[in-house]
């Protein structure tokens, strides 16, 4: 099975991942960017992600992302794929994961978790290792919205199924509850695909 999962920056996406690591670790964890860069390093000599959209062509950078789409598609077994369903540029928003790159990828699944935006703003002020625009709650939220509707229309382009994990007005009960919850979503579709049932939940 193949499970694209989609949050903003600052949501614990990274976190998430390695929870299903864990408990999964047959998984394969695939960063879409990172495969993009691999290939754009053999192609065009890129030594820096930075690099990428400044020295390749739009049409190779196109096909480059198509490429990427391709290489995780022919991967075996179970693949999640960490990616943007939606990328602020200039104050809009490009597709992630546009129709031809959705078309080859072929998910089966895309997963979008959305949060109050309160707490992704917390969230991106107490992690002093990535610098970011601030960002206010409406243009947080209009993100997620923006999100929302490229998964979708991603997902048409695939003939995929979208799942919504929405943690508005969910507050944690106790810390990395949301975590376990959007993990162990995400591990019940895999296990359900393999035929498959969760034997344990998070405490």
């Amino acid at each position: 099975m193949r499970v694209v999962l989609v949050a903003l920056p600052g949501s614990g996406k990274t976190t998430i991942m390695n929870y299903i690591r864990e408990k999964l670790p047959d998984v394969k964890i695939v960063n879409f960017g990172d495969i993009m860069f691999e290939l754009a390093k053999k192609k065009f000599g890129i030594q820096h992600r930075d690099e990428m959209r400044k020295r390749i062509p739009v049409e190779e950078y196109r096909r480059l992302q198509e490429e990427a789409a391709e290489y995780i598609a022919s991967m075996p077994g179970d693949v999640i794929v960490d990616t943007h369903a939606s990328i602020k540029i200039g104050g809009g928003y490009y597709p992630g994961l546009p129709d031809r790159v959705a078309a080859k990828l072929k998910p089966d699944a895309i997963v979008l978790i959305e949060y109050d935006p309160q707490e992704i703003i917390k969230r991106r002020a107490g992690d002093p290792t990535r610098a970011r625009d601030v960002e206010s709650e409406e243009e947080v939220e209009m993100h997620q919205m923006a999100n929302r509707y490229y998964a979708f229309a991603a997902a048409s382009a695939a003939e995929s199924v979208v799942h919504i994990i929405n943690f508005r007005g969910r507050p944690q009960k106790r810390p990395f509850e949301h975590t376990e919850i959007a993990g162990e979503y995400v591990i019940k579709l895999i296990l359900g695909a393999r035929g498959q049932t969760r034997q344990t939940s998070p405490s």
